[in-house]
């Protein structure tokens, strides 16, 4: 992925943690696939229940990049967020969003961990991030258990016997509730 299309993945991410916040709380877990440096688009968690079903929903945001082939993808999370509806212990800075950028050689954790500041644009008690510097990236390191099963299924082939695997699985995952919005080229 080139530096580029990195940063602004991750500006995108800072500016819905921006919005997300004022409006009280952080966005959920999103996957964003590439093919061949190409965006496929942005895939949000669908609505998930604590536990079992946290773990399961954020593992299921590999469906889209198994289905279209990538051969990258990024994934961010909220810290605390994941933890708290996965039921595992937080890991790391928190508040934080974390983005992994993964191949099937490997990855590499961001992590930006942030204040909560009250909002300047908005007297009403809501909240912004106050970004605060970030760690040196880590490659390999240790990833909670649905964002670590999301990256490793996220290149495991789709095995179905369908004429449009990607098409049928974008169809699915909306019919779940998992917020797909696709880019241009990749638009059924």
């Amino acid at each position: 992925m080139d530096t580029q299309v990195w940063d602004a993945l991750v500006a995108s991410m800072k500016n819905a943690y921006t919005a997300g916040l004022s409006e009280g709380a952080v966005p959920r877990p999103v996957i964003m696939p590439l093919v061949r440096g190409e965006l496929v688009g942005l895939i949000w968690v669908r609505p998930i229940k604590t536990g079992d079903d946290a773990l399961t929903g954020i593992a299921q945001l590999s469906n889209i990049a198994a289905a279209a082939g990538a051969d990258e993808v990024v994934l961010a999370w909220e810290t605390r967020d994941v933890a708290t509806a996965c039921e595992l212990p937080a890991v790391g800075p928190t508040p934080c969003l974390n983005m992994v950028h993964a191949t099937k050689e490997g990855h590499l954790l961001h992590q930006f961990p942030y204040a909560e500041q009250p909002s300047a644009h908005s007297p009403d008690g809501s909240v912004e991030p106050q970004w605060l510097p970030a760690p040196e990236p880590q490659p390999g390191a240790e990833l909670v258990p649905p964002v670590q099963a999301a990256v490793d299924f996220s290149f495991t082939p789709l095995e179905l016997d369908h004429p449009s695997p990607f098409g049928v699985t974008v169809i699915l995952m909306e019919e779940d509730g998992f917020s797909v919005r696709l880019t241009e080229a990749f638009a059924p």
